[in-house]
């Protein structure tokens, strides 16, 4: 089995592997990645262009590489009431098969409401925020542990957090006599 993933970051890169060893089915996945565009904002806002990027790049990813499976992965922000800022962020993984897309989303989490208020008024990427803002030392730290592990101290990590994503995605592969 051959899957394709549509990104070059290392986080991402590593959830698909995790996610997929735990099934047998997809356990020995020859995996390839691709930079590849989302078609979307860097700071994607709202579900449907977070879910939408994700799809983008899970249909050039399989594009690219002809193989059983693309994978997408894009993280963004969407409103959510009574919340302390009005929005959460969370990770959409698309799964496209040739012909159809599974969707998975992972659990979700807040920003400071200092983070949503330059997101909103600067459209600046999370990951440049919370370097300007102190929260991280250096960009790059969105490819290892990710603003949900500055936030939760290390407990979760950007990895485990897409990798939820991931698994539930596969629901639809893993019971397609329901889907």
């Amino acid at each position: 089995m051959k899957i394709s993933i549509g990104t070059k970051n290392q986080g991402k890169i590593e959830a698909v592997k995790q996610a997929l060893l735990i099934y047998p089915n997809f356990s020995k996945a020859i995996i390839e990645s691709f930079n590849v565009d989302s078609g979307v904002k860097n700071q994607p806002m709202g579900l449907d262009e977070t879910i939408t990027g994700a799809k983008n790049r899970a249909k050039a990813a399989f594009e690219l590489n002809t193989g059983d499976f693309g994978f997408g992965l894009e993280s963004g922000i969407f409103e959510v009431p009574h919340t302390k800022s009005d929005y959460m962020d969370t990770t959409a993984c698309a799964i496209f098969d040739g012909k159809n897309f599974h969707i998975g989303l992972s659990s979700c989490f807040e920003y400071p409401k200092s983070l949503i208020q330059k997101i909103l008024n600067e459209g600046k990427e999370i990951s440049d925020i919370a370097v300007e803002l102190g929260f991280a030392e250096d960009r790059n730290f969105r490819e290892n542990q990710g603003m949900v592990g500055v936030l939760t101290k290390g407990v979760i990590t950007r990895m485990e957090y897409s990798k939820q994503a991931v698994i539930v995605a596969l629901i639809h592969l893993l019971n397609k006599e329901h889907y």
